[in-house]
C-alpha cells in the first residue's frame, strides 16, 4: 500500500473508531451514573435545560468519552501510518478538540468542566496515544 494511502486510512480509522469509543462510552453512562432526576438527556434542547441539575459525578463518563475517544483514535492513527506518527496522533487529537469546542458553544457546560475537558482530554490524549503506538 502507498504511504500516502496507507496515511489516509489512517486518519479515517483513527476518526472513525475514536468516535465510536466516545458514542459507546456516552450511551452507557447513563446506565452506571444516571442523569439528575427531571433531566431530559433524550435531546439537545433538553440536555441544556436541565444543564444546571447535573452534578460533578454526571461529568466523569462525558470526560472519559472524550480522552478515550481520542487516545483511540490517535493510538490508531499512529499505529497505521507510514511516516509522522505522532502528527497524525496530533491530527485526530486536534480533530476531537475542534469537535469540543464546538460542543462547548451548543451545550453550555460549567467552566471547571470546559476547562478541563479542553485542556486534558485531547492534545495530552493523543500525545499519550502516539506514544504508545510508537513506542519500541
Amino acid at each position: 500500500m502507498s504511504p500516502i494511502l496507507k496515511n489516509i486510512v489512517a486518519v479515517v480509522v483513527g476518526i472513525v473508531v475514536g468516535s465510536i469509543v466516545n458514542m459507546a462510552i456516552i450511551s452507557i453512562s447513563g446506565s452506571i451514573i444516571p442523569p439528575p432526576d427531571g433531566a431530559d438527556v433524550t435531546t439537545m434542547e433538553g440536555l441544556k435545560n436541565s444543564m444546571h441539575l447535573f452534578e460533578p459525578k454526571n461529568f466523569v463518563f462525558p470526560f472519559l468519552a472524550h480522552a478515550l475517544g481520542t487516545l483511540v483514535g490517535a493510538f490508531l492513527a499512529a499505529k497505521i501510518a507510514a511516516n509522522h506518527k505522532m502528527k497524525f496522533a496530533y491530527g485526530i487529537g486536534f480533530f476531537f478538540l475542534l469537535g469540543g469546542i464546538a460542543n462547548v458553544f451548543l451545550l453550555p457546560s460549567p467552566t471547571w468542566f470546559t476547562l478541563l475537558d479542553l485542556i486534558g482530554a485531547y492534545l495530552p490524549m493523543a500525545f499519550l496515544g502516539g506514544k504508545l503506538a510508537t513506542k519500541q
